[in-house]
């Protein structure tokens, strides 16, 4: 996985890495300071981690200021304490602050311990990061999944009472397309990109499986994009589009059908076809709203004008009527004729 800024932790915060996880540390924040990771505050615990909760986490947020906390929790896995990640990003920060912590924030869990880290929270506003705001994200993240196109299609069928052996694994044909099912892996990297984990998402279709697979999460520059999309294979993308619209800065989310031609067997060509609204559909269940579909054959025609008239399509409002062309100048009257 590549990273879009770069940004890594400074020796210090290295340092630090290592010692706070002998269960001693209950919380510490990070910062981007001069294109570093940096350490600003940590506390040792004193009580439970409920009992210290608000009173650590609440001091460290400042209102317009993003960061990261981490907050260790009193479970332990096979590697140690696990550990709640905060990513504090107020709606009132700048632009260019919210970007560059939200494009970080992956090297920063790489860095400390993916495996570490339990759960994941991110907050706007205060509530949001307190005790009873982290409460309501678990009992969220708890409540069952919205079901997907395709496990409504299944309760359909019951309620209708229809004779048919098919399981919640079975793909599914209707005349909105097949339905194949998502590996967890891709699902985990959607989520995280509406959370702003990521820019990029390549998803592929395993055929003799009929399942859909992640091929990479990652950050990358428009510039880069083209040359992410094969030549010789169909191919799913989604992308965050970072412009701005009439002085408004926008970040929408494009999904990308990349089908090259008849480099493709036929059967790829109609799985990939067959299986795109159902697949739109369960991205956008799983919380990232897709603001258009495109379709391309090559990647070169994924420049920033392209998708900007995509999203932004120019309407002609006026439409001049068809001017006869005059006729050559000194020709004379018009001849009248009889019909005979």
């Amino acid at each position: 996985m590549s990273h879009q800024t770069g940004i890594k932790a400074n020796d210090q915060l290295n340092k630090f890495f290592l010692k706070c996880k002998d269960g001693h540390v209950r919380v510490f924040k990070v910062a981007i300071e001069e294109e570093q990771l940096v350490l600003k505050e940590h506390k040792n615990e004193k009580h439970n981690w409920e009992k210290d909760f608000d009173k650590y986490v609440i001091p460290l947020i400042e209102e317009n200021q993003p960061c990261y906390i981490l907050y260790r929790l009193d479970s332990k896995n096979s590697l140690g304490y696990e550990w709640l990640f905060i990513s504090w990003s107020p709606d009132t920060s700048p632009t260019r602050q919210k970007m560059l912590y939200a494009s970080t924030k992956a090297t920063l869990k790489q860095e400390f311990g993916n495996s570490l880290i339990k759960e994941e929270l991110h907050g706007t506003v205060l509530p949001e990061v307190t005790l009873e705001g982290y409460k309501k994200h678990k009992k969220n993240v708890a409540a069952p999944a919205p079901l997907s196109s395709r496990e409504e299609e299944l309760q359909e069928l019951k309620r209708t009472e229809i004779n048919t052996d098919i399981s919640i694994n079975t793909k599914q044909q209707t005349l909105g397309g097949v339905s194949f099912p998502m590996l967890e892996s891709a699902q985990d990297a959607i989520k995280d990109m509406a959370r702003g984990s990521y820019d990029y998402i390549q998803l592929r279709i395993d055929i003799p499986e009929e399942t859909i697979h992640l091929v990479t999460a990652e950050n990358i520059s428009l510039e880069k994009l083209p040359s992410k999309v094969p030549l010789d294979t169909a191919r799913y993308h989604l992308y965050k589009f970072k412009h701005t619209h009439e002085g408004d800065y926008m970040e929408n989310i494009v999904f990308i059908y990349s089908m090259p031609g008849y480099n493709c067997t036929v059967k790829e060509r109609m799985l990939y076809s067959s299986c795109k609204n159902p697949l739109t559909e369960a991205i956008s269940n799983l919380g990232l709203e897709i603001v258009k579909k495109i379709e391309i054959d090559v990647g070169s025609e994924l420049t920033e004008q392209f998708l900007y008239e995509e999203l932004h399509p120019t309407n002609t409002l006026y439409r001049p009527k068809f001017a006869k062309p005059k006729g050559p100048p000194g020709r004379g009257p018009k001849r009248m004729t009889k019909n005979h």
